[in-house]
């Protein structure tokens, strides 16, 4: 029998990093919204049915100087390409959780599907419902940072530079956890030399999605040796 009531503190305590690097962020976002004239509403609804990160702050420009539907679509496809390759490690196991696979779809975030893959029994049902609550917390961490910073902004002046380094140090953080909690590393080794060789070709500007698309190739040549690694260390 699995209590829910044990499933939600261990979501919460998983999503905790995650919590405060959303927060911080959404709150950003809050206050500019409010600097751009949208109220604390706008700033709930576009982090309730958007929920895009980077691309919200994307979409504020939008709004503020006009845009074309095509060239919206086309912006937001590029900004959040990289969750394609998110979404295929998950294929399988969203397609086991029933109508919350919708859901799990629209909230698969970079943070979120950090934590999700560190969850050992993705396919069994304590797992499944782990990985719902961690995605669930997750967003609402980033609604009501959202909020909280459209109303502080509409009565206080921020000074909101530097808030954004909030996300590299969750992503060191999510990394460190990770490294520390797994034995076989090789897939960060391959995943660091992807960047680099992607980094070098490509620069600093253009490097993320090809990266990606080395790692899956560079995963998929060296699968044996990962799956290999693992049951050695098992």
């Amino acid at each position: 029998m699995i209590v829910l009531k044990e499933i939600v503190k261990e979501a919460i305590k998983l999503s905790f990093p995650v919590m405060i690097g959303y927060v911080f962020l959404g709150m950003a976002f809050g206050i500019l919204c409010e600097q751009q004239g949208y109220s604390a509403l706008w700033a709930f609804f576009m982090s309730f049915f958007v929920y895009a990160g980077s691309m919200q702050f994307v979409m504020l420009t939008f709004f503020h100087s006009g845009f074309h539907l095509l060239e919206a679509a086309i912006v937001t496809l590029t900004v959040n390409a990289r969750q394609l390759f998110y979404g295929l490690s998950f294929l399988d196991v969203f397609s086991r959780m029933g109508k919350k696979k919708w859901y799990m779809i629209f909230s698969l975030t970079d943070e979120t599907y950090s934590l999700l893959c560190a969850i050992p029994d993705q396919k069994e049902e304590h797992g499944k419902k782990l990985m719902f609550f961690i995605s669930l917390f997750d967003q609402c961490y980033w609604v009501i940072g959202s909020v909280i910073g459209a109303v502080l902004g509409s009565l206080l002046n921020f000074d909101t530079t530097g808030i954004d380094f909030a996300m590299t140090a969750l992503f060191t953080v999510i990394f460190v956890e990770q490294w520390l909690h797994t034995v076989n590393h090789l897939p960060a080794y391959i995943a660091a030399f992807a960047i680099l060789i992607s980094i070098v070709v490509f620069g600093f500007d253009n490097f993320l999605l090809p990266a990606l698309l080395l790692l899956v190739i560079f995963l998929l040549i060296f699968e044996k040796n990962v799956e290999r690694r693992k049951e050695e260390r098992s």
